[in-house]
């Protein structure tokens, strides 16, 4: 018997399926998990992707610094929980430690706050084999049982595609916001749309578009080379009525930076507008 009688779809879709529907009747903000009570976080961004291979985690750590040198307190929830790529950019090792209260994030030199499923194993390099609800369980772990302290902006990390952990983090967390991360290819572009229509389905606020490998600057003339086509990342921006927060370079200098642990140390002004966005929520 379907969930919900009065949905398009309720032929076909059941419970699980029903609880992240737009026609579900149940008020949304029954289901936000609390914040741990030692914890005040003001704003809670999701940075998501409709596919993986296109930078998402780059950006998060992108957006987590260049606030962070804005002056802001910021935290990152690393949601990806099979793929965690935040600490190694971050050069965090280690295992969390906690208390009473909970437990404590990593907090790197310059001040950024990391949670993480690597964080809190014995060896980081083993695989995280778990089922959905599994992961679902371990992300609301990470909001509710973590000391976050102040926080300004917490960016979560959220896997690619549109399945347990995106629906989790919607209907879980207060997010006041998602950025959406796309790269120049048409397929990776229809792809992303539907991020953008689960978001619209959640009622979650979309606050734009940021396209990564948009080009790759010739270190000799300048020149700009579209490795990956030629971008219409403004066309899709308008036509889902959201707009275009940067258009990120194919630098190797960001790369060899993620993978020394160094990436505190880059600067990014090509999210300037991503981060005037920011600042006005």
């Amino acid at each position: 018997m379907p969930e919900n009688s009065s949905c398009s779809g309720a032929s076909s879709c059941s419970k699980e399926s029903c609880e992240g529907c737009s026609h579900n009747s149940q008020n949304p903000q029954s289901m936000l998990e609390a914040m741990n009570a030692y914890s005040n976080i003001k704003h809670v961004i999701g940075v998501v992707s409709g596919k993986g291979g296109v930078g998402k985690s780059f950006v998060t750590s992108s957006l987590a610094v260049q606030m962070a040198k804005a002056g802001y307190k910021v935290g990152i929830l690393d949601a990806d929980i099979t793929g965690p790529s935040i600490p190694k950019m971050f050069g965090a090792h280690g295992q969390l430690v906690g208390d009473e209260k909970g437990m404590y994030p990593y907090e790197t030199k310059e001040g950024i706050k990391i949670v993480s499923i690597n964080l809190l194993m014995e060896d980081e390099e083993a695989p995280v084999v778990w089922r959905g609800p599994v992961i679902a369980g371990a992300v609301k772990q990470f909001w509710n049982e973590a000391v976050w302290g102040d926080v300004d902006y917490l960016f979560v990390d959220m896997p690619p595609g549109t399945g347990d952990v995106p629906l989790t983090v919607f209907q879980s967390l207060p997010v006041d916001g998602i950025v959406i991360v796309t790269s120049p290819q048409e397929l990776v572009q229809m792809i992303v749309k539907k991020a953008f229509h689960m978001a619209n389905m959640m009622h979650i606020p979309v606050l734009g578009l940021v396209e990564n490998f948009s080009y790759l600057k010739c270190p000799d003339c300048g020149k700009k080379i579209a490795l990956f086509g030629e971008s219409n990342i403004d066309e899709v921006a308008a036509k889902e009525g959201t707009r275009v927060l940067g258009k990120l370079p194919l630098d190797p200098a960001y790369a060899k930076a993620a993978d020394a642990g160094a990436f505190y140390e880059m600067e990014n002004p090509y999210l300037d507008v991503a981060v005037d966005a920011l600042k006005t929520i």
